[in-house]
């Protein structure tokens, strides 16, 4: 490709990592009997993932693998990686070869670790080496981190040139704690190394509940690894009060403050059944019904309720094969042309989905593997309560003898059949039927060897036994509230920290903020429409109340779907395809349920509520997160935590918001600002297929309304002479790409305009259409952009930049710039003198991860280059997307995300950008309000015939005037002031059709 950049010397830091691999045939010989023939695969993949880890912290100038083993050599080679052969030395000879080759290259720090630490995180190992960098302050210095038993040395953290003798081996750690200057790091991922038996059992039990897997997990649970059972004996003879503690911790590990529940309806379709449990009310006989199952309008009806009441699930609930049993059933369905049950639940679970939007949670009991597939099709999610593995329960006394379908090992084959299928499954334990503690965790234990096979359990229920008047077991006693306390926390100690267990709370006999206290992370589903026909007599709390009772046990209540967010986010995966638009449309970045109906560029007004407090308990991890980024700034805040906080909620969402706020007061005071000017775009006729696009028009029939167009340069000209009149200091000059246009169409464009008026900023020019014009003249980039320059271009915006991970470009714009190629173009521009704005569009088939990175891109380029004007977030406007009216793509990001995107920008850009601009024509005023009290200093532009969100489905106008924005900035108390696009201040310009504002000092 002609248009590059001139290389430059990429920043370097001084710090260089040294893995020892061991010959792979040597490797791991301890695990043998465990491991098999897949010993040596277990160690190379191991080795890479230590390596991976390596480099996606992007601390290192270089990493050297110092190994004497070919595929490990191709495998470092591969990633970037320097190898050594040590031709099989001894570990500390290897550590010593590959500390001098650190020196040769002038490391200024040596971080020295094994291949084998199962645990290793890029956040652990950033966190280890700032901390050692800060131990380096104070002088020269030997980082330390114990292995797990406290004995050996997982990490060595140096100078390289310093004298220093690694003395691996037993004991090592007291040997190294005898070097000049050392210092002993703590660190429990680097301290955990996969040596032992125990240490690879321990490995895969902490893989059981996870669903995101890698080659080393998958392999180590192929091998039918799991994790030490815990001792089911001493479990059981535990009071709910010796296990609570550690499973509420578990719990926070997995899903932090948020604790979860679904807005459902609840239907159900037929309560005819087949079975005959001793405790239920739900089943009838035909008798006692209206008639054998609800209409499809029935069902229709109340589904449609629900969902202007804003549930999202629609609960089947039904009797197990009735037409086995009933012949009103069986005639019911004859009459109506089903050959089953499962073939009426089908039917109208699509009706459902389709004409109401809610997603169908189906509970039909046993499945074949053909009626689960018929099912699949129309359903988010399905589930079977286990109940319990105890089949003694099914024997004549038990709570299941006379009801087929309880037999514990056909409920378990439609557990491991949905597995196979990947359908996302609900189960649990009824617990106070019977059982015994032991048989309890028996269960639990079955639940995990599913979910280690399978990872398709999404939800495990605890639900505690309420006996009922006119069954059986009327007079039974309830399981009481010891025993609920302590079976959530025994399911949480043998489901680990991932698992998501929830209890339902019209059941509890405990206060609900002592179940939080036990384990739980979910409600389950809440109808704030229908009772709960299971159990009657107990009426689910109100919402308002869950969210004040979750409160007061810590938790912030968010809403989910029936599917849970790690199955959603893997849709291609986990749902067929049919469903998969449906559970899209109701999804946020996180994969959580969207909080309310507001759109990017169309809504008007806040979602009620939306500006509600929250009570603040104390520290959370994201008020820590917030403390630690304030103190020591965004660069030593690693990704994956920044991330995190765009999913800020409750109070943690207005912490996120004030800390944001507070650093624009800082650096831009009381003054908001804004710029008069005026959107040119002289084409809509593009030969590109970006997917998100509805202002492109091809150069062939395209979706949408509007025709193409061409403007000739007199009507651009014409426009710019317009703009100014009406005091406009900047004209935007963007287009399509025009199959006629070449790098002298745009110079054309940029002459006429600043021959007609030379004081007008020309802010001109996408990086997409500065490659394209470079390319078709044969010039580099930098000639290309110095030749603009000269010929009057002011900046460039810097549009196109969409999402700059190139996962996510592939979807949104294939055939557009990829993320290096952008970033050479506004890299190249800043090195010649021409600023840039920079954008973000968000919320589509992105994720808080992809944010967090583009983020970081930004400001690494703005470190070295300093020629960012401003962040202008974009949300996405959906509403005429193609991607979208195809099913591809989310709605846009939520209000919660759109304000987060300017609040953590603020965080994550200060100090190296002072300007984050709010687009009023995404946001609306009421948004935008919003965001200025988010992070956000800029009002943006007046822009006169916006047009390019107006086509993405936009309805908040074309212009606002400088009036509209001095009443916004009023309202909150600052102060408006008009600048240029370089943000110097502006002079007032008299125009009655812009009624600018008196310009006031910067």
């Amino acid at each position: 490709m002609i248009a590059t950049r001139e290389s430059s010397e990429a920043r370097r830091t001084g710090r260089w990592a040294i893995v020892p691999i061991k010959r792979l045939s040597l490797a791991k010989q301890r695990l043998a009997a465990l491991l098999g023939e897949k010993r040596e695969e277990f160690a190379y993949l191991l080795a890479c993932r230590t390596l991976d880890v390596v480099r996606e912290t992007g601390l290192f100038d270089g990493i050297i693998a110092v190994s004497p083993d070919a595929r490990i050599a191709a495998a470092a080679h591969a990633r970037g990686v320097h190898v050594l052969d040590d031709r099989d030395a001894t570990l500390n000879e290897a550590c010593a070869l590959g500390l001098a080759a650190a020196a040769e290259r002038f490391a200024r720090i040596a971080v020295l670790m094994p291949a084998d630490l199962g645990l290793l995180s890029a956040p652990a190992l950033t966190d280890v080496v700032r901390r050692y960098s800060a131990l380096r302050e104070g002088g020269a210095a030997v980082g330390l981190v114990r292995c797990k038993d406290g004995t050996g040395t997982n990490m060595v953290l140096l100078d390289p040139a310093q004298a220093f003798s690694p003395r691996f081996g037993p004991d090592s750690f007291a040997r190294h704690a005898g070097a000049a200057n050392a210092h002993e790091l703590a660190a429990p991922e680097v301290a955990f190394d996969i040596d032992a038996a125990d240490d690879l059992h321990r490995f895969a039990g902490m893989l059981e509940s996870c669903a995101a897997r890698g080659p080393l997990e998958k392999l180590v649970l192929e091998l039918g690894l799991r994790g030490r059972a815990v001792d089911a004996e001493q479990l059981a003879r535990a009071s709910a009060g010796d296990i609570t503690p550690q499973a509420a911790r578990l719990r926070d590990q997995g899903f932090g403050t948020l604790i979860t529940y679904s807005r459902k309806v609840f239907l159900p379709l037929t309560r005819l059944c087949r079975d005959s449990c001793h405790y239920c009310t739900f089943a009838k006989a035909p008798r006692q019904v209206r008639s054998a199952y609800m209409s499809v309008e029935e069902a229709v009806a109340v589904a449609s309720q629900g969902a202007q009441l804003g549930c999202k699930e629609a609960l089947f609930t039904l009797g197990e094969r009735p037409e086995l049993r009933y012949r009103a059933a069986r005639r019911w369905l004859d009459e109506q042309g089903f050959a089953s049950t499962l073939h009426y639940v089908a039917h109208v679970a699509a009706a459902v989905r389709d004409r109401t939007g809610l997603l169908p949670h189906i509970n039909a009991g046993c499945m074949s593997p053909d009626e689960m597939a018929m099912l699949r099709p129309v359903s988010a999610s399905m589930g079977l309560m286990l109940e319990s593995t105890a089949e003694r329960l099914a024997e004549k006394g038990g709570p299941h003898y006379g009801s087929p379908d309880k037999v514990p090992a056909l409920r378990l084959e439609t557990l491991a059949e949905a597995g196979r299928q990947k359908i996302p499954f609900t189960t649990g334990l009824l617990i106070g039927i019977g059982e015994t503690r032991e048989e309890r965790i028996e269960s639990l234990l079955a639940i995990a060897d599913l979910q280690r096979r399978y990872g398709h359990i999404q939800e495990v229920i605890i639900q505690n036994f309420v006996p009922k008047p006119g069954t059986i077991m009327a007079r039974t006693p309830a399981a009481d509230r010891e025993e609920l306390l302590w079976s959530i926390a025994a399911a949480r100690l043998v489901l680990g920290p991932h698992m998501s267990i929830q209890a339902p709370p019209n059941l509890s006999p405990a206060p609900l903020p002592e179940l939080i206290g036990a384990g739980i992370n979910d409600w389950g589903g809440v109808s704030p429409l229908t009772p709960d026909y299971v159990n009657p007599e107990s009426p689910w709390p109100e919402i308002e109340q869950l969210g004040s009772e979750s409160e007061r046990g810590g938790k912030t209540l968010v809403e989910r779907l029936t599917i849970y967010p790690a199955y959603a986010k893997s849709s291609a995966q986990w749902l067929d395809a049919a469903m998969r638009r449906p559970v899209l449309e109701q999804i946020d970045g996180e994969g959580l349920a969207r909080e309310d109906r507001w759109r990017t560029g169309r809504s008007t007004d806040l979602p009620a509520g939306f500006a509600a407090s929250h009570r603040r308990t104390g520290p959370t991890a994201t008020a820590k997160l917030l403390d630690e980024l304030l103190q020591n700034g965004a660069e030593h805040v690693d990704r994956e935590s920044l991330a995190t906080l765009f999913n800020a909620r409750g109070a943690d969402f207005r912490r996120v918001c004030e800390a944001a706020d507070a650093l624009r007061v800082e650096t831009n005071g009381a003054i908001a600002t804004y710029v008069v000017n005026r959107n040119i775009n002289y084409t809509n006729i593009c030969g590109y297929r970006c997917t998100f696009c509805a202002f492109s028009k091809g150069t062939r029939k395209h979706e949408g309304a509007e025709r193409g167009y061409l403007l000739d340069i007199a009507e651009v000209v014409r426009r710019s002479l317009e703009a100014r009149e009406r005091g406009a200091t900047e004209v935007c000059l963007q287009g399509g790409i025009h199959p006629s246009f070449t790098g002298e169409t745009y110079l054309e464009i940029l002459r006429a305009v600043k021959s007609a008026d030379p004081e007008m900023h020309v802010h001109a020019f996408s990086p997409l259409e500065v490659w394209h014009g470079a390319t078709t003249l044969g010039m580099t980039l930098r000639d290309y952009l110095t030749l603009l320059r000269a010929e009057g271009l002011g900046s460039l915006p810097g549009t196109a930049a969409e999402i700059l991970v190139d996962r996510v470009r592939t979807v949104l714009c294939p055939d557009k710039l990829s993320t290096g190629q952008w970033l050479e173009v506004i890299e190249t521009a800043h090195e010649i003198g021409l600023p840039t704005t920079s954008t973000m569009m968000f919320g589509h088939v992105d994720s808080y991860g992809d944010w967090a990175a583009h983020l970081g891109k930004l400001r690494d380029l703005q470190k070295r280059t300093h020629g960012f004007t401003e962040f202008v977030p974009l949300p996405f406007v959906a509403h005429e997307a193609p991607l979208y009216k195809r099913g591809q793509a989310r709605p846009g990001p939520t209000l919660r995300e759109s304000i987060l995107m300017h609040a953590v920008a603020r965080l994550a850009l200060h100090p190296h950008f002072d300007n984050i601009q709010a687009s009023w024509v995404k946001m609306g005023r009421a948004g935008m309000r919003e965001a200025l009290c988010a992070g956000a200093n800029d009002l943006g532009g007046t822009l006169m015939n916006e047009s390019i969100t107006r086509a993405a489905g936009a309805t908040h106008g074309q212009e606002m005037t400088s009036s509209d924005m001095r009443s916004l900035a009023a309202s909150l108390g600052r102060s408006l002031m008009q600048r240029t696009t370089l943000y110097r201040r502006a002079a007032a310009v008299e125009s009655v059709a812009t009624d600018p504002v008196q310009a006031e000092s910067l």
